[in-house]
């Protein structure tokens, strides 16, 4: 089952393994239950710490446990986790078998103190990039308090229960039977919304941090350099971020980072934090920024206010909120978002199978997803808005090469249909001559492009009709000691090497501006008499 190299890389993690393990199988007479028995058995071979039992006592199946020994600590796997779960396996593997998880000790303390008993089930896909992050987190837990229990399950491969309960995107999170939440999260995440009382805490605490020399808004690529870069200044450098890593944690492929000829948008988002963390950088992740108040006389503080109700204050602030995909916003969207409504092919395709779905938008990323889903899904209709399509030619022609792709342009999507539970369709107009069409189908994913997240900003900053920060080649935008950088701004061609360098150029300007304002002022000419 595993590859020779592969084998030889996880015997070397099996190491340290220090409790006792077992893979304990439910399986059934399937081509999929034989491959997930020879992959634990692989397993097994490989630490005399590891053994392997089948005993079909599960009802889904293929499935198998990870218990250690002796206790009540376990975590599930329904399926077979490769491709993106590998590396959620080896993980569970460790820390289930003692190694201790990378987790603050205060953190892992919170999640020890938690009371009652927890069972969450995550329905994910093996080529979701998202949904390794909310596994790793939940089995995490699961490894450090018995009384929290978690099966991580691939929607592709139980695809019956996926319809009985609904599930129409990836990962979604259910907590003792009911919805807990869809999307990536965090151990940080989870325990925020188990722990009424940690966001109060967390606001506290905020509240009494002394001034900064330089805030970073934002933790995607620009907000990551400029942290870096500032604090190599050996400067007072925090990061406020609603997510570290931005938009890349939702990035599939990345072929264009100079020097890295492939890497994937979660492995970049992990870097950028532990190179942050080199540093004396004050990280305050998951927190949203919702009011800038600028410094009210020059040099005094800038104040940037959380959404929590905590304020931090800073001598100099760099914005970079990054951008979120652009909804539709039309009539059905956000009822029927995550029920049917889509915005990552990668993530959610996979629960398509075999059924009818629309792409909306002709750029290159809409044109990419319709060719990915054509191998998926039954059939394909890509509706884009202008008169062509705006993709790369060599894009264009292997997306009108394929059988199962109907392509309509000068099309504007009006409604998303449904029937109270799911999408069963969505209305277009032709905007040639004005006649409205509906498409019978499962699934909508919006390719559409980007909207800046800057709505908080209104009022404050000077803002372009498109919502972008202005900034001028410095990236100083219109408050004084207030820079900015990245996909918010209105630096042309949104990539993640340009971010880098819009970050430390925002950097770099704010320690000049730091430097000017805390210089003497000049001295006043001596008259000398004569």
């Amino acid at each position: 089952m595993l590859a020779p190299d592969l084998k030889t890389q996880l015997q070397a993690y099996l190491e340290r393994v220090t409790q006792p393990i077992e893979l304990v199988a439910s399986l059934d007479d399937g081509a999929k239950s034989r491959e997930l028995e020879l992959l634990l058995q692989d397993i097994a071979s490989l630490s005399d710490k590891v053994s392997y039992v089948r005993r079909d006592d599960d009802v889904r199946r293929p499935s198998f446990a990870i218990s250690r020994l002796g206790t009540d600590i376990s975590v599930r796997f329904a399926g077979i986790p490769m491709g993106h779960e590998f590396t959620s396996l080896v993980l569970a593997l460790l820390q289930v078998g003692g190694h201790p998880p990378k987790i603050e000790e205060a953190v892992q303390n919170q999640i020890r103190d938690l009371e009652g008993e927890f069972r969450f089930e995550t329905f994910m896909s093996l080529s979701c990039q998202s949904c390794p992050d909310t596994v790793q987190a939940l089995n995490a837990m699961s490894a450090i308090n018995p009384n929290i229990k978690h099966v991580a399950i691939d929607g592709a491969l139980f695809q019956e229960e996926v319809t009985t309960r609904g599930i129409m995107s990836v990962p979604t999170i259910f907590l003792n039977g009911e919805e807990f939440d869809a999307g990536r999260m965090t151990v940080e995440q989870v325990l925020a919304k188990l722990d009424t009382g940690a966001a109060a805490r967390t606001a506290e605490q905020l509240g009494t941090k002394d001034a900064f020399d330089v805030l970073v808004v934002g933790g995607g690529p620009a907000g990551a350099a400029a942290a870096i870069y500032a604090a190599r200044k050996g400067i007072r450098t925090g990061v406020a971020a609603e997510r570290f890593g931005g938009q890349v944690l939702d990035t599939m492929g990345i072929e264009n980072f100079i020097s890295t000829s492939y890497t994937e948008g979660p492995k970049l988002a992990v870097a950028l934090e532990q190179h942050v963390r080199e540093y004396e950088v004050d990280i305050m992740n998951l927190q949203r920024a919702n009011r800038l108040v600028p410094a009210r006389e020059p040099g005094g503080l800038v104040e940037v206010q959380l959404e929590n109700g905590a304020t931090l204050k800073s001598r100099s602030v760099i914005l970079s909120t990054g951008a979120r995909w652009r909804q539709m916003n039309v009539p059905g969207e956000e009822q029927y978002r995550n029920k049917g409504v889509a915005y990552c092919p990668h993530c959610d395709g996979p629960l398509f199978k075999g059924k009818r779905v629309a792409v909306i938008g002709g750029g290159n990323s809409g044109v990419e997803a319709a060719i990915d889903l054509a191998g998926i899904v039954a059939h394909v209709t890509l509706v884009e808005f202008d008169s062509r399509l705006r993709a790369d030619e060599v894009l264009q022609r292997k997306l009108r090469s394929l059988p199962n792709v109907d392509i309509l342009t000068s099309a504007q999507t009006t409604e998303v249909l449904g029937d109270g539970n799911r999408v069963t369709g969505l209305v277009y107009t032709d905007r040639g001559n004005g006649s409205s069409h509906r498409v019978e189908l499962e699934g909508i994913f919006v390719q559409i492009g980007l909207l800046p997240n800057t709505e908080w900003l209104k009022g404050t900053v000077a803002l372009s009709p498109r919502g972008e920060i202005i900034i001028d080649e410095r990236g100083a935008t219109s408050v004084p000691g207030v820079f900015a950088a990245g996909d918010a701004t209105t630096v042309p061609y949104k990539q993640i090497v340009i971010a880098m360098g819009a970050g430390s150029t925002a950097a770099l300007s704010a320690f000049d501006h730091l430097i000017r304002a805390s210089a003497p002022a000049e001295a006043e000419p001596v008259s000398v008499a004569a």
